[in-house]
């Protein structure tokens, strides 16, 4: 099988980013003229694009309870430009804000807030789920 076959049947199945594509093929030991043939092939003829694996990343992500913060850093680690990143991923939207409130009720439903303890805790979820600080400050206010 071709680089290229083995690309498309990778795309098939989900998004990638041209790095991981490009990772994938190593593995399977193409050599590096072979893997940049098929990503220029994939590129021209609109298969692989990082813009559009952003956009189904993010709404993945998103879908899934996870912040803009943590996105954008696993989107760096899959090879997506800041540029695209920051294009995409507007870490002030009102649907952060919504979807930080609904891991925040999953996770806390209607408890109190017990102590300092227990606030600062609940601070180190969210901010491990990937919700800015003040998104967080906003929400634990409110509540």
């Amino acid at each position: 099988m071709s680089a290229k076959s083995i690309a498309v049947k990778l795309l098939a199945r989900r998004e990638h980013s041209v790095k991981e594509i490009r990772q994938k093929l190593a593995q399977r030991e193409f050599d590096d003229s072979e893997i940049e043939q098929a990503i220029a092939e994939l590129k021209q003829g609109g298969w692989i694009s990082d813009e559009r694996f952003t956009e189904a990343y993010i709404r993945m992500r998103q879908a899934r309870g996870f912040g803009p913060v943590r996105i954008a850093i696993e989107l760096r680690e899959r090879g997506v430009d800041d540029a695209l990143v920051d294009q995409y991923l507007d870490p002030g939207a009102p649907a952060w804000l919504e979807s930080l409130r609904e891991q925040y009720d999953k996770k806390y439903a209607a408890k109190p807030i017990a102590d300092y303890n227990d606030k600062a805790k609940r601070i180190r979820f969210l901010q491990y789920r990937g919700f800015t600080l003040d998104a967080i400050h906003d929400v634990l206010d409110e509540m």
